[in-house]
């Protein structure tokens, strides 16, 4: 058996903020909670390769792995997947956006396999990703709705 999760959530701001906010992985650490550090391996054009490494969790473990993101910014959607699986036997997310009368509305879907030794089974982890995608992405609205706030109230430049 696989597991399947599938979260989203409105962001009152315009796409294009939505946009390049969350696809600048650089920035991930001050976007996420979760992440202590990204380090960019590769570019490819619209092709990122990178290391994510997490705070220590409750056990003090450092959680750390390779994931290879291809953007297309025309379909407004983002494929991924880790290059190291560590706990999982494979982890594909798909990130959709689409622009709505409240804001941009940004989906994520996830399908994976965990390994028949990681420490939690497919329904376990199906229900920590979807706890944890529901904290991250409202954290998310709330910085990048900030950031659009502070552009609007940002004083324009005199010629």
């Amino acid at each position: 058996m696989a597991g399947h999760t599938d979260n989203e959530i409105t962001i009152a701001a315009p796409m294009d903020l939505v946009w390049d906010m969350t696809n600048d992985v650089d920035n991930w650490p001050r976007l996420f909670s979760e992440y202590a550090s990204v380090d960019v391996l590769e570019r490819d054009g619209n092709r990122v390769t990178f290391r994510l490494t997490m705070h220590p969790d409750d056990q003090g473990r450092v959680w750390s792995w390779v994931s290879e993101r291809t953007a297309d910014p025309a379909a407004r959607t983002v494929r991924a997947h880790r290059v190291e699986t560590g706990p999982f036997q494979y982890m594909n997310i798909v990130w959709e956006y689409a622009e709505t009368a409240e804001g941009t509305r940004m989906r994520w879907m996830q399908d994976f396999a965990m390994k028949p030794d990681a420490p939690v089974d497919d329904a376990g982890m199906t229900d920590n990703i979807n706890r944890n995608s529901r904290t991250q992405m409202a954290l998310i609205r709330d910085r990048i709705e900030q950031a659009a706030g502070e552009r609007r109230t940002a004083p324009a430049l005199a010629d």
